[in-house]
């Protein structure tokens, strides 16, 4: 049973093996819908109990299976679930297994296990990153369209061969309706930029209380002084262009790099202990741990 991704056989797979576990059928056909089959369903008997764990690298279907296979091969187990989505595992168990025992199973299996019970938390911060995501993408686009539809054609007239149409938007911006347009345009961008830049907010007021002008600082001050010119632009006697869009650019473009684009340091400096950990590990250094097998980080969330 080789790897997903490297063509070469985990620790997970190791178990499998061991314990003469099937490899798991696809559990959603594609002719799921003309079969009438659905999602599987667990009985899970009155005392048991359910953990949650927060895991990464499980990040295939095949993986998701396997692992549920070996948790409920396991004596007392009567149901488990492994989600790559969410980042979670969840299992019910009789009583008498408990959080180390599980915790056992998933080293096994070749899983380095956090023993910190963030599990929820580290749930809900993935929730409110997509949140933020979805805030900046949808609210940068909502700035977008007027911005594309009637400023810029009369910032660059010379694209446009109907010279009517571009003498008409600017009869639009020169009337009182301009106010309530940039009202608009202003409100969407201020609140896409507090909401999906919260924590960029915060760790820049962070570093400026410690003294140090680090790079999110210099974000927060870019966009900020920004709207300030665009704002005095658009609602005073100041004469300038209002960049409202380039706000909302700057939002999700930093948004969606944060969240697709680069680790978390805090996890970085987990991988940098962990590589140096490992490094003098003899069992580590021959290469046991160096097959691919996934990384679990396990947070107990009851």
């Amino acid at each position: 049973m080789p790897d997903d991704h490297h063509g070469r056989s985990t620790r997970l797979d190791a178990v499998v093996r061991e314990r003469g576990i099937d490899e798991p059928a696809e559990e959603f056909p594609a002719d799921a819908s003309d079969s009438g089959s659905g999602p599987r369903v667990a009985r899970v008997p009155e005392p048991h109990v359910h953990d949650t764990f927060s895991v990464e690298g499980i990040d295939t279907k095949r993986r998701e299976g396997l692992l549920e296979a070996v948790l409920r091969d396991r004596e007392g187990v009567s149901a488990a679930s492994a989600t790559a989505r969410n980042g979670t595992v969840g299992v019910h168990h009789d009583p008498s297994v408990s959080r180390d025992d599980l915790r056992e199973t998933l080293e096994a299996c070749g899983l380095v296990v956090d023993p910190a019970d963030r599990a929820f938390e580290t749930r809900r911060a993935s929730q409110f990153a997509s949140a933020r995501v979805a805030v900046a993408v949808l609210f940068g686009l909502m700035v977008a369209t007027p911005y594309i539809a009637v400023l810029y054609p009369t910032r660059i007239e010379w694209l446009f061969y109907d010279p009517l149409t571009v003498a008409y938007l600017q009869s639009l911006l020169d009337s009182q309706m301009a106010t309530h347009f940039f009202v608009n345009l202003g409100a969407l961008s201020g609140i896409a930029f507090l909401v999906a830049c919260a924590p960029i907010v915060r760790r820049a007021i962070g570093g400026l209380a410690e003294g140090r002008l680090t790079t999110d600082a210099l974000f927060v001050g870019s966009v900020a002084a920004l709207f300030a010119y665009s704002t005095a632009a658009a609602f005073t006697g100041f004469d300038g262009a209002v960049h409202y869009d380039l706000v909302a650019y700057a939002v999700a473009g930093a948004t969606l790099w944060t969240h697709f684009g680069v680790a978390d340091p805090a996890a970085e400096g987990r991988g940098s202990a962990d590589s140096a950990g490992n490094a003098a590990d003899p069992e580590v250094a021959d290469g046991e741990l160096a097959d691919g097998d996934p990384v679990a980080m396990t947070d107990g969330g009851r």
